[in-house]
Parts: structure tokens; sequence; C-alpha cells
């Protein structure tokens, strides 16, 4: 049985990674031997499966030592929950999980938000990684003055040159990752998730607790409240159509922010009776909240390439999807709410919105699908048919054999490619004798053997 070595955030940690592992592992487990490491101490965190081990990250060099597992998988993200493993990625290449097209943010965050701001680090990563660049993009970055434009740099070359194998959960992202870095090994495995199982009268339940209709069609948008979700325009669209079609209502089941205030949005448009913020949602009443949902919003702009869990979810439950328009998502059959045509297949599960003509087409679509509960219904269906056949649990899991598998059988990344990186991202190397001390620069972790 293959000994892996695991790194992953997972639960207290609210990430849907942290889910995604805990709906993942149990499956896993069954066939490999995986120890799980994770940021801080083992007995804070809960292992997703009784045959999984959770151990400190710190502990990792000595157990590779003593006795050297086969693989390494790391289950990377932009998030700050990831950052812990920047620190061993270089120096024990394995697979790696790449939950978003683009790390800049990371980088970016862990370099130059310290209290010493490492720029001129800054400055050696982004070159290496993109250096047809113009030279004042380097400089703009380095005083943190980028914003939205660091999803142009997605800084993914120092992640791809030290992996023994990567996997992706969309074709447009394993097509860039070839096309940029042809010597990279790629695979596509589209995400999963489990069949819902809500509790008996969960939509009653639901409204009642936050003093919503029976009769109200119920919008609703998963996640952290942040304006990347469009949560902005779906208040002022709903504002406007809200008068002119029955009883609606916005649900906002996800953690707020402390630099976004949507209760203040909802309030200048004049509808904060129309708009519940029901706060950050226990995995175990996801399901509830969906059954209680007539449609889901699940817009994003920018993107980083990603793959949506919590849409994922909504076409398991069955509920319509409204949702952008985006490059890695036009084989999702889809209508176009400008002339209610089938933009693609010919089972369409939800309505996209083209980022171009956001505030015309998002008011076509949720004045139409607020009136037309034939048109739920027959989305709806289309969504739970569309989930069983691409984006079950079992069948990521299948993918994820074959992935470590390949993995497994690749050779370490080419040493001469590890010794091109930034120093700043180099691990010591040097077999010594004696006790394993921690070596703490910034916030990331070099470990080294010392005398």
């Amino acid at each position: 049985m293959p000994r892996i070595a695991w790194f992953t955030p997972l639960a207290p940690i609210r990430s849907g990674i942290a889910q995604y592992n805990r709906e993942l592992l149990p499956s896993l487990a069954r066939v490999h031997q995986i120890d799980l490491f994770v940021d801080g101490r083992p007995e804070d965190f809960s292992a997703p499966d009784a045959g999984t081990q959770v151990f400190s990250a710190y502990d990792f060099v000595w157990r590779e030592r003593e006795r050297p597992y086969d693989l390494a998988v790391y289950q990377l993200g932009n998030a700050p929950c990831h950052d812990y493993m920047w620190a061993y990625l270089a120096r024990y290449p394995g697979l790696v999980v790449l939950h978003d097209g683009q790390l800049h943010h990371a980088r970016g965050r862990m370099l130059l938000q310290q209290w010493r701001p490492r720029q001129d680090d800054y400055r050696c990563e982004f070159w290496f990684n993109h250096p047809d660049a113009r030279k004042d993009v380097a400089e703009i970055g380095a005083v943190g003055l980028l914003g939205s434009l660091t999803y142009l740099w997605p800084m993914l070359r120092g992640v791809i040159d030290t992996s023994r194998h990567l996997l992706v959960h969309n074709e447009w992202l394993a097509d860039e990752i070839r096309e940029t870095h042809p010597a990279a090994s790629v695979s596509v495995v589209e995400m999963g998730v489990p069949p819902p199982a809500p509790r008996p009268d969960a939509r009653r339940r639901i409204l009642a607790r936050h003093g919503i209709s029976d009769d109200a069609v119920v919008f609703t948008a998963f996640g952290k409240i942040t304006p990347e979700k469009r949560v902005r325009e779906a208040v002022r669209t709903l504002s406007e159509i809200a008068p002119h079609v029955p009883a609606v209502h916005l649900v906002l089941a996800g953690e707020a922010v402390e630099y976004y205030d949507m209760a203040t949005e909802a309030s200048l448009a004049g509808i904060e009776g129309l708009v519940t913020i029901a706060g950050y949602v226990n995995d175990d009443e996801i399901d509830d909240y969906l059954a209680a949902s007539d449609v889901c919003l699940c817009m994003r702009w920018p993107t980083s390439r990603e793959t949506s869990a919590s849409w994922l979810r909504c076409l398991a439950a069955g509920k319509p999807t409204i949702f952008t328009d985006l490059v890695h998502t036009v084989d999702i059959p889809a209508l176009d709410p400008r002339n209610w045509s089938v933009l693609s297949g010919t089972a369409p599960v939800g309505v996209s919105i083209d980022i171009l003509d956001e505030d015309h087409s998002l008011k076509l679509a949720l004045r139409r699908l607020a009136a037309d509960a034939k048109l739920r219904g027959a989305l709806g269906e289309a969504a739970r048919r569309l989930w069983a056949e691409r984006f079950q649990l079992d069948r990521m899991a299948a993918g994820y054999q074959v992935a470590i598998g390949r993995a497994l059988q690749a050779p370490f990344a080419d040493v001469k490619r590890r010794g091109n990186l930034p120093l700043h991202l180099r691990a010591d190397g040097t077999e010594h004798t004696g006790s394993l001390v921690r070596e703490i620069t910034g916030s990331e972790y070099y470990l080294r053997d010392a005398d």
C-alpha cells in the first residue's frame, strides 16, 4: 500500500478545500496509507477518516527521513490556509492539486504583507515566473498596487517546475499549462460532490428561521460574501425587479468579510427586508439551505479559473443556477437571457451571464426565473442529470487514483530545474548529521538539518 504525505487544510478551518478533502479522503484511504500534514497542532484538527492520521507539518521532515513517503500530495490554493505548503513544494516534489489557476495573490501576501516586506524576493519570484513581462510590472506589484491586474500574471512556474505531476479540475486550465509549460505533466479530474441529504421539512424550517414567506421565490448565494461573488449586482437587480414579480427573497449563506458591508448595500437599495444574511453555514446545514432555495446564484468575477464546489452542490440538489459566462465553463449547457437561446448543449442547467452585459442580463434572468416555475423545474432536472453524469464524488475519486498512479511513476522533478528557482524558494538540500531545527523567515518555514 503506497504511503502518501497529504498536505491540506482541515476542519475546523473554514475552507471549501477542507470540506472537499473531508469528502474525498475516505475513498482514497482504502487503497493508500495517508498521513495528513496541517499547519498547526494535530489535536486541533479533525481527521476525515479513521484510517488517516493528522500530523503537524513541522513533523514532516523527520518522518520523511525516518521512513520516506512514496508521494507527497499538496492541495494548493490561493487562500492563506495553504501558505505553509510553500516551504515543502520545491524540496519534496509531488502531486500538486492546483485549485486555482493563479497564485499571485498568495505569493504577494506572503512576501509583501509582513512586518518587513520582502520586496526583492517578490521581484525575483515575479521575474522567474514571467520573464517576458514589462519591467515596470514587478515594481508596481512590489508596492502592492497591481490590484486585480494580478490575475494577468498567475506566478505558476515555480509550482509547475517542481512538481512530479499536476492535477487540475478543468480542461481549459490544463491546456493553458501545457501551452506555457510544454514539459508539464497534467491530469484533468473534474470535481465531484456527494448527493445532498437535507433533513425532513428543511425548506419550511429554514424559511421560518429567517422569517421568509413560504410562497417566496428564494434566490441563494453560497460562500463568503465578497464583491467577486457579484452580490452587489444581485442586490441592485433585485431592487429593480421586486415590484414587478411575485414575492422574491435573496439569501446570502456565507461568512461576511471585514472589507465589504452587504447589509449597508441592501439598505441603500431599499430592500433590506428582502435580503437575509444568514452568515456562515455549517457543513451539515448546507443541504438544508439548498432545499430551501429555488434558484442559486453562482456568479464570480474576476476569476482564477477555479471550479466552484458550491455550484456543483447546487447542481446535485437539482437547482437552476445563474452563473457568469467564463472561458472554462463554456461546455456547460446554459441559456442566454438576452434571447433565451441555448448557448451550448441541448439541456440547459441554468442561465449564463455575459460579464460585459451583466446588469442587463442579470435583470432578465432574475425576472424570468422569479416568475416562471416551469422553467425553474426544467433547468433543475437538467442540472441534476449533469451532476450525475460528470460531477459525482466517486468519479472524482477514481480520477484521483489514476493521477496518483501517474505521479508515483513520474521521476522527481529535475534537480537542475529546481536549482533555477529564486534563492528564497530553495530549501537547503545539503545532508547533515545532528538535530533537526526550524529556521523561520517571515511567514515561510525553511526546514534544514544542522549540526
